[in-house]
């Protein structure tokens, strides 16, 4: 296994061993002072400051500061490093195509640089189906809202099958759609086709609640999530210990759905980008 760690290393030093570790196929990391620019549908920057570069020999790249889980800005799978040293900086870019789009990072020091060899493979066990939420919502209904009680699942409506209708503890109907993947606005607009097929059901001025259950949403979604009234309830949550999350518990639904955000912290659409 391959692993180069060098300390302080000069910028000429840096960019010989960012050349090794491209054409090894190694996966890189890059500590130092330095600025970020994006530049592509939309344009950012991101002033001097102590980051974390990752690149990865699929494209990926990351930029990683000492808050969230989430890089402040990134490039996706499919781009092409380039290092070169320039008027006393070490420039690393990566480079899509298609679309055109250019993140450049410049160090102005580099404190560390790691390469590795990393390997195991990319298939991921997949848990928490639909099938597998739809029995747990089943099992433990409170977990939706405190009172709900499940009448039907897949029910007929004209706007299509509800994957779990029952009713809260006033009687009143609650549609809850499942999704096992991050969303955006579609989802949201689903559930609330849902809603509106079951208000035209139901007697005039019946309250019917809709809820989304899914592992995160995108701030957009949340949005209209909020203005059409209806609630989310997160996979991960609901799943793992039974328990249902409180506002705010979801830091991935303040990203898109790649989970991307510019060097300036503002959302992107789902390719990554504004």
């Amino acid at each position: 296994m391959t692993v180069v760690s060098l300390h302080e290393p000069s910028h000429r030093e840096t960019l010989w061993e960012l050349e090794a570790a491209f054409a090894r196929g190694d996966t890189v990391s890059v500590f130092g002072e330095c600025t970020v620019e994006y530049d592509g549908r939309a344009a950012s920057s991101l002033g001097p400051g102590a980051r974390l570069l990752v690149l990865k020999p699929d494209g990926t790249a990351l930029v990683h500061t000492d808050e969230g889980r989430t890089p402040v800005n990134w490039q996706p799978p499919g781009c092409e490093h380039h290092a070169a040293v320039r008027d006393g900086r070490l420039r690393v870019r990566s480079v899509r195509t298609n679309p055109a789009e250019t993140l450049e990072v410049r160090f102005s020091t580099v404190e560390h640089l790691a390469a590795y060899a990393v390997t195991g493979g990319r298939s991921v066990e997949v848990v928490g189906s639909e099938a597998d939420l739809k029995a747990r919502v089943l099992e433990v209904p409170s977990l939706v809202a405190d009172g709900f009680e499940p009448l039907e699942t897949e029910r007929e409506t004209d706007a299509g099958p509800v994957d779990v209708f029952g009713v809260d503890a006033d009687g009143n109907p609650v549609v809850v759609e499942l999704k096992r993947r991050r969303v955006g606005p579609d989802a949201v607009g689903q559930l609330g086709r849902y809603v509106s097929a079951v208000e035209r059901e139901e007697p005039d001025g019946t309250p019917v609640a809709g809820v989304l259950v899914a592992p995160s949403v995108t701030a957009r979604a949340k949005e209209l999530l909020a203005e059409e009234g209806l609630e989310l309830v997160a996979v991960d949550r609901l799943v793992a210990d039974g328990s249902r999350p409180t506002e705010g518990d979801d830091e991935g639904a303040e990203r898109d759905a790649n989970g991307a955000g510019g060097a300036d912290g503002v959302d992107r659409d789902e390719s990554g980008r504004g």
